[in-house]
């Protein structure tokens, strides 16, 4: 396996990643993480680059080049197949059907390949053609609806939804699951993940609220959506932001002896029609001591408080410096893999690999002869 050799819990494990943006990147990293090893194919063009990409989402995985509009480039990456335990692309669907990489193509030449299949929409359905990015399929799975402050429009959350929660971690999940599976069956299967469906899963808590007649769909006016005045953010006297999560009675009376705030004033906690009346109270009360102020009253205690950091200040906050939740690689700040295990840690990270580095040695580790790989350098094929 190389350099890549992982020594997490997915060592052993060889997945083929046709190269694409977004989810499908996360769903190999978060793969590559765990120890397996990801071989990533970049299209020929991209072996052109001198430099490796600042993008960690492709890192701890080599990288190969193939023309994958050759017959030859096709019949390379087939060859990757017999020797993988698993595949995972991001194109609509259809796509790798043409190309001669299909589901039907890959596990012909093994049966055991768990296929992974990354769309918004989903494989079937009336909209599985159609283009689309995650403010759209967290759009019609009904999250974006649900975020954002009351008689304002929805706020999209970054992409962390629909791209990466409800889908690259869907995905990975379900490769996991597929491989699992594999070993006790020694028969391979497809995994449609669409971005649609994870972000839905994700909705399930909010589903169970709705039935229990505990989450209305105005949006800004429920317990977690900002709503409530014990579950929000604050700004600080020096412009930055706290947050407050003092759900549980308990820590809700925490809350207003640490902010040296009129318990009875502030009860019944639940008395929704009071809700605004007391943010208002917070807001003035909060804008009186800077964030660093708060920090050093509340941060540890039970209040269930946090600063609101940026990118840069998460990662020198003093939890996360213990826990070395984030690394410098590369001279790229990047987030540490997660979760940790205790007895198959992850390998330390490398950094992303230039486009089609490693093709040759990965095409012989795969059964390709030296004169073979030399022929489909010469043609084009695959970078040199």
């Amino acid at each position: 396996m190389g350099t890549f050799e992982g020594k997490g819990p997915l060592q052993g494990f060889r997945i083929i990643e046709l190269a694409g943006i977004g989810p499908g990147p996360f769903c190999g990293m978060m793969l590559a993480d765990m120890g397996a090893e990801v071989i990533r194919v970049e299209r020929i063009g991209a072996a052109q680059a001198t430099q490796a990409p600042k993008d960690v989402l492709t890192r701890n995985r080599r990288s190969i080049a193939v023309d994958l509009k050759s017959p030859a480039g096709v019949e390379a990456i087939l060859r990757l197949v017999e020797k993988a335990d698993g595949l995972i692309e991001g194109f609509r669907p259809g796509v790798t059907e043409r190309l001669g990489l299909g589901p039907q193509d890959c596990q012909a030449r093994n049966p055991r390949l768990v296929y992974g299949r990354m769309t918004g929409w989903g494989q079937e359905g009336p909209m599985a053609q159609a283009a689309g990015h995650d403010i759209n399929y967290i759009s019609l799975a009904g999250a974006l609806h649900a975020i954002g402050r009351n008689g304002e429009r929805p706020v999209p959350p970054l992409n962390l939804v629909g791209d990466f929660g409800g889908g690259g971690m869907l995905l990975a999940y379900g490769m996991v699951c597929g491989m699992l599976e594999a070993t006790k069956s020694n028969q391979g299967q497809v995994i449609d993940a669409a971005m649609v469906d994870g972000t839905a899963a994700l909705m399930a808590m909010f589903y169970s609220m709705s039935a229990s007649g505990v989450f209305a769909t105005e949006r800004g006016t429920n317990m977690l959506d900002g709503g409530a005045h014990f579950y929000d953010t604050y700004e600080t006297a020096d412009g930055q932001y706290i947050s407050i999560g003092s759900i549980e009675p308990q820590f809700y009376a925490l809350l207003m002896e640490k902010a040296g705030l009129d318990a009875d004033y502030f009860q019944p906690q639940m008395d929704r029609g009071r809700w605004g009346e007391l943010k208002a109270k917070l807001t003035e009360v909060f804008l009186t001591k800077t964030q660093a102020q708060w920090c050093a009253i509340m941060e540890g205690s039970d209040v269930c408080f946090a600063p609101v950091l940026n990118l840069i200040d998460a990662a020198e906050h003093s939890h996360n410096k213990a826990r070395n939740s984030y690394q410098t690689v590369g001279g790229m700040l990047q987030q540490s893999p997660a979760p940790r295990f205790s007895r198959t840690p992850a390998a330390d990270i490398a950094p992303p690999r230039v486009p089609g580095e490693d093709t040759a040695a990965v095409l012989a580790d795969c059964g390709l002869t030296a004169d073979e790989i030399a022929t489909l350098t010469s043609n084009g094929v695959v970078a040199g």
